[in-house]
């Protein structure tokens, strides 16, 4: 059966951001066009950010998709990991905060920058 590749941006059990992988069975359409089940959806927003942009450490608000339009963007992790993408790949961002937690900045959450001489541009698409 086809698959895409899901990443996903998650809280972990300690409270911790982190990267994971797995794969969505693409069960419906045609050999030439396989398409997933039909996934609910919240809205949309587009964001520029311009040469130079980066974030402080937070959490996902809510969850969602993050498509990258243009540019590249580096996720960092509290653990001194990161990850780029670039135009045309994605992520799930569910790195919202524990239930009952106070955000703690050294240990929940991510932070975000643009790479590179162009700017960001990035659909968000609340799940």
């Amino acid at each position: 059966m086809t698959t895409f590749t899901q990443v996903t941006l998650f809280t972990d059990t300690d409270g911790r951001a982190r990267f994971r992988e797995h794969a969505l069975v693409l069960p419906e359409g045609t050999p030439g066009a396989m398409l997933s089940a039909l996934m609910p959806g919240g809205g949309l927003q587009l964001r520029h950010s311009p040469v130079g942009f980066r974030s402080s450490f937070h959490v996902t608000a809510t969850t969602q998709w993050v498509f990258i339009l243009k540019g590249r963007m580096e996720i960092n992790l509290q653990d001194g990991s990161a990850r780029v993408f670039g135009p045309g790949e994605h992520f799930y961002s569910a790195d919202t905060l524990p239930p009952g937690a106070s955000f703690d900045p050294t240990l929940h959450g991510h932070w975000s920058r643009q790479l590179g001489d162009e700017p960001l541009v990035t659909l968000f698409v609340r799940a």
